[in-house]
């Protein structure tokens, strides 16, 4: 029952009593009652202690620092991609436990790339492998996205290695079949990021593949949709400066995109949170040598996307992550090391 209700109601038995006890008798009743409902009221609500981050799991990928994707499967749990060893795990989102989901897809050849991020389409999976065949590393697995048929089966849906060696973008490269960072299930196919290209590629579940949107060398990363509109991470180029790492957002027909946020280092998410809010991931200062290099440990940040295009901090440090979810109010950011790390409390900051 309503608290005004309840005060309505106590209220009446004091009204009827008000020619014999006076006015003054009632307000004090009423008072008194006003009393004792706030302090019950203050304990039903305890005061926010800001964000809290946990490690929740550790040993993926264990010992190679190797970008890993993420995505929140059709039962609520987590999957995440490990390219070294070609395998993608379920994981619990409450305990912990780390189950293999699929494994035998090609593993990474250098100390990125392999199965990179994994998505579900009517219940099916599919995960996008990269970097696994170039004229510098040639073998004879694809790079695309494959189905994953079973434990230890899968089908090539689209060979995106193939159409870059056959549609190269205008802009400088040095691996000619290029860096797919993110899979995002999209209007009945997919949305693949290329950071290496520059580029974003429709992908049909036929397999057919054309360039949605091509950029300067701003490095797409993570990517989200919501309806008709697209986010998407820009990590910017070397050497990666806050005022390059940027969310940007286009709609289904847009020909460019439009800025929606910048200011933080080397952004590789962007996903939608509590109270409907955006979200992105930075992985933080860049640590220098050769394009591709990660962030200095222990510099990135948890942050969200206010409507005037800067972001607020809400949760560092963090240690090099590349993959954001969000289940209920809660994050959970996996990093280059092989861990999951759960953020509660993400809406006790502005």
């Amino acid at each position: 029952m309503k608290k005004q209700n309840i005060l309505a109601l106590a209220l009446k038995p004091a009204m009827r009593v008000t020619k014999s006890v006076g006015i003054g008798t009632v307000l004090l009743l009423a008072a008194a009652l006003i009393a004792i409902i706030a302090p019950s009221a203050a304990s039903a609500s305890s005061p926010c202690q800001g964000p809290t981050a946990t490690r929740l799991v550790t040993g993926l990928d264990t010992g190679v620092e190797s970008a890993k994707g993420s995505t929140v499967g059709p039962d609520g749990a987590l999957y995440v991609t490990e390219g070294a060893l070609g395998r993608i795990s379920r994981v619990d989102p409450l305990t912990g436990e780390v189950t293999t989901f699929a494994s035998g897809l090609p593993p990474a050849i250098i100390s990125i790339g392999g199965v990179i991020d994994v998505a579900f389409i009517d219940n099916i999976a599919d995960a996008l492998v990269t970097l696994v065949s170039d004229p510098l590393f040639p073998s004879s697995d694809v790079d695309g996205i494959y189905r994953v048929d079973g434990p230890a089966s899968f089908t090539v849906v689209a060979n995106i290695g193939a159409f870059n060696l056959a549609n190269p973008p205008p802009t400088p490269f040095v691996v000619a079949t290029g860096l797919q960072y993110a899979l995002q299930a999209y209007r009945g196919g997919f949305l693949v990021t290329d950071g290496h290209l520059n580029r974003v590629l429709r992908v049909t579940l036929d397999g057919e593949i054309s360039v949605r949107m091509a950029f300067d060398n701003i490095v797409p990363t993570g990517l989200e949709v919501r309806g008709n509109t697209v986010y998407m991470a820009e990590a910017g180029a070397v050497p990666h400066l806050p005022q390059d790492g940027k969310v940007v957002s286009f709609e289904s027909r847009s020909p460019t995109a439009t800025e929606v946020a910048s200011g933080a280092p080397l952004l590789v998410d962007v996903e939608f949170g509590p109270g409907n809010f955006l979200y992105a991931l930075s992985q933080g200062d860049w640590s220098g040598g050769d394009p591709g290099s990660p962030a200095l440990r222990n510099t990135g940040a948890l942050v969200k996307v206010n409507g005037d295009g800067t972001f607020t901090v809400i949760t560092e440090p963090l240690d090099r992550p590349t993959s954001l979810e969000f289940i209920g109010n809660r994050a959970y950011v996996v990093n280059l090391t092989g861990e999951i790390w759960k953020i509660d409390g993400v809406r006790c900051r502005p």
